[in-house]
């Protein structure tokens, strides 16, 4: 009859073979006498390196047997390499009966070699200038010109680093330069607009884009 542990990790290897698919093996190895020869009692997705219901033991298998109960260490995710070069991400758990030693071993293995190769066509098509970085933020789209206008006035006044109440003239001319530089200009009414936000005339403000012409 069988234990209940196996009948638990069995119930588990199905659960997690149904949960993450078929590139997921779920390997259960027997380490009793009986079954030395023959560990794997229970497998799922053995397509993924090959292996079958009955198949020998595994390295983690002859660890287990090989070491002292008190120096297995459980392992996840490290990788390994089946013997047609795909890619794994596994997982070695041992599974202690009442008497402290080990009994079975309870494997993940999740190919992940596609995924690699995905992770590095993304990495290509995200890839950055290389004055850019990956911590610095978007620039943003705006939705219209309204909105364009305003977030460039909104960098002028970054760019001084005064608020508008406290600027000099010196500090307008700056900022009303840069927005001239950006082409905040080009846009269609945006005088009015910017000579209002800084609290001068329109005549003052063109006087201030060509101070240095």
């Amino acid at each position: 009859m069988e234990d209940l542990t196996f009948t638990t990790l069995k119930q588990l290897a199905r659960g997690l073979a149904g949960q993450f698919g078929s590139n997921c093996e779920i390997v259960i190895h027997d380490l009793s006498k009986e079954h030395i020869d023959n560990s794997i009692v229970h497998i799922e997705n053995g397509h993924v390196t090959g292996r079958k219901l009955g198949g020998g033991p595994s390295n983690a298998v002859i660890e287990a047997i090989r070491k002292s109960p008190d120096d297995l260490k459980d392992q996840y995710a490290y990788l390994t390499r089946t013997d047609n070069g795909r890619i794994l991400k596994s997982t070695t758990v041992y599974i202690k009966g009442e008497d402290g030693r080990p009994r079975y071993v309870f494997a993940i293995n999740y190919d992940i070699t596609n995924l690699l190769a995905l992770e590095s066509t993304i990495k290509s098509l995200t890839a950055l200038n290389e004055n850019d970085s990956p911590g610095s933020a978007p620039t943003h789209i705006p939705m219209d010109v309204n909105q364009l206008l305003d977030e460039l006035i909104a960098q002028s006044v970054e760019l001084v680093g005064v608020p508008v109440a406290y600027m000099t003239k010196e500090d307008k001319i700056r900022a009303i330069q840069f927005l001239n530089d950006s082409g905040a200009f080009l846009i269609t009414k945006s005088g009015d607009k910017v000579s209002k936000f800084f609290g001068i005339s329109k005549y003052t403000l063109y006087s201030y884009v060509n101070i240095n012409k």
